[in-house]
């Protein structure tokens, strides 16, 4: 027993770059061994060999670091996940480009982190050209960077107020939580995302587990359904089908998705893990509430819109009609607000009911908006837009009564006193990054239009949006490779958000 607790220490001390790395060598025996079930030997081959390898360079890495301490401090996990998403793909794209020897490195290498950033933009716009091994590894991929992000969120960007925590009360200093932790001795960075990993893991495996077995019941086939519920979770927007807008998927099995991606609005939904929870739950949590508020008001005004349409098209329309046209509205914005970025079935049939085309802008808009802070959506985050409502209301009130005094409220009490502030420099650099990413893009040859759109689908890490966003869906295959290059930067950017980028140039990083 001693001998196993020392083996088990060991292998907790190595770098958290290691570890992750092992654990997605190890996952490469999933597809593997779908590969052998499947009778896609080529491919499961490619998997296993990787896995092999992957295993016996973690094994040796692992043995040559042995008693070694980490040196980068608070700052070093951090630096880890940064390295997941840029390093880490090239290693996941090995058994890719193996599987799929009629495709190059970079275009494995733009899917891979695609996948790994929850992103979901496809290289490849004809879903029969990758088989279900290779389908089911991005799923995969896709799903386990949304765990790295949910652990991460709590364990890593939370301590350092990044990733949305830095509007939030405990960022605050002299606040009651700040005085607690630093009045007691401070937790390992390692130890707390280990801590963390170990308790919201079983929560995320449950959950994807129970939507796949809620979509197996709506009809769904196996790996279709398995491939759905981990792109729901991890709001990635991969599928086999190529989406869910033209495949015949129900209206139950899109109920039930909807049901699971209201966890992307806020991270109350499924922990209190943070310091950032209202006493009165969701009920009075801001972010929840403003989600709700969005996904109900801006159908309805789709809605309105589309129907003064018909009636102009046609004076009588049937109820059916209508209601489906809703429910396709309502399940849309849903998902880009969430940056999950499925399209209802029921989405066109509301565009042919109105005789309207429906602009992407506002399927843009919404990504950009995200969801929660400490989920796997991407996009600017519903607390910094609620600080921002916040301090406008505020500022009205004042104009009225310049005297006044106002009270932070419940709802209020998440925010620190200058969150507006902090969230207005965020959403400035926002801007920035994406007028630097459009402007990248032009210069090397994409047209505007598209620029803009890929560049907003980037930093949202909503990919689906470059096939419904814009006028026409863009190839991306046909990109050159300065322009996939600068497509793969803006995702990880929108990944880890700008701040956080910013944190790793600091110099006591690179003195440690």
């Amino acid at each position: 027993m001693s001998r196993k607790r020392n083996i088990r220490k060991e292998l907790l001390e190595l770098p958290l770059f290691l570890l992750i790395f092992g654990i997605f060598s190890a996952s490469m025996i999933v597809p593997a061994f779908y590969g052998v079930v499947t009778d896609d030997l080529l491919a499961s081959r490619a998997f296993f060999y990787s896995a092999l390898l992957g295993m016996v360079v973690f094994a040796m890495i692992a043995i040559a670091h042995s008693g070694r301490k980490p040196r980068h401090g608070a700052l070093g996990p951090l630096l880890s996940l940064f390295c997941s998403f840029v390093v880490l793909p090239a290693i996941l794209a090995v058994p890719f480009l193996e599987a799929l020897p009629t495709t190059r490195f970079l275009n494995a290498y733009f899917d891979m982190v695609s996948s790994i950033t929850t992103t979901g933009a496809s290289l490849f716009d004809d879903p029969g050209r990758l088989s279900d091994t290779l389908h089911l590894w991005r799923a995969q991929v896709a799903w386990m960077g949304g765990l790295l992000m949910w652990v991460a969120a709590s364990a890593i960007l939370a301590p350092l107020h990044l990733g949305g925590f830095e509007v939030t009360s405990q960022a605050e200093p002299g606040n009651p939580d700040d005085r607690r932790t630093t009045a007691t001795a401070p937790i390992n960075p390692r130890l707390r995302v280990l801590r963390s990993a170990g308790a919201l893991t079983p929560t995320y495996l449950a959950l994807t587990l129970l939507l796949w077995v809620l979509l197996l019941a709506n009809g769904d086939r196996s790996l279709v359904a398995l491939c759905h519920a981990m792109s729901v979770m991890a709001t990635s927007g991969i599928s086999p089908l190529g989406g869910i807008h033209d495949t015949g998927v129900g209206f139950g099995a899109e109920a039930v998705m909807m049901l699971f991606m209201l966890f992307s609005l806020s991270r109350l939904t499924f922990s209190k893990d943070t310091v950032t929870a209202t006493q009165g739950g969701l009920r009075t949590d801001p972010e929840f509430r403003m989600g709700l508020a969005l996904i109900i008001g801006v159908p309805l005004v789709l809605f309105a819109r589309h129907f003064i349409g018909a009636f102009d098209v046609s004076a009588t329309s049937e109820a059916q009609e209508s209601g489906s046209a809703l429910w396709g509205a309502i399940f849309t914005v849903t998902s880009f607000l969430t940056t999950t970025g499925f399209v209802s079935s029921s989405w066109a049939q509301a565009q042919s009911w109105s005789g309207l085309e429906t602009p992407g802008l506002i399927l843009m808009g919404l990504a950009l908006i995200g969801g929660g802070v400490a989920t796997t959506a991407g996009g600017v985050k519903l607390l910094r837009v609620f600080a921002l409502y916040r301090n406008g209301v505020r500022e009205l009130e004042r104009l009225v009564h310049p005297n006044s005094v106002s009270g932070a409220g419940t709802a209020g009490r998440r925010l620190q006193s200058n969150g507006a502030f902090i969230a207005w420099i965020f959403f400035m650099l926002f801007a920035l990054s994406l007028a630097g990413v459009t402007l990248l893009l032009t210069f090397v040859g994409a047209p505007f239009e598209d620029a803009l759109v890929m560049s907003v689908a980037s930093l949202a890490t909503t990919g689906p949006l470059i096939e419904f966003a814009a006028d026409a869906p863009i190839a991306l295959i046909e990109l050159g490779d300065p322009a996939k290059m600068i497509l793969i930067g803006a995702m990880v950017l929108g990944r880890l958000e700008t701040l956080a980028i910013i944190a790793l140039l600091t110099p006591d990083l690179w003195r440690a």
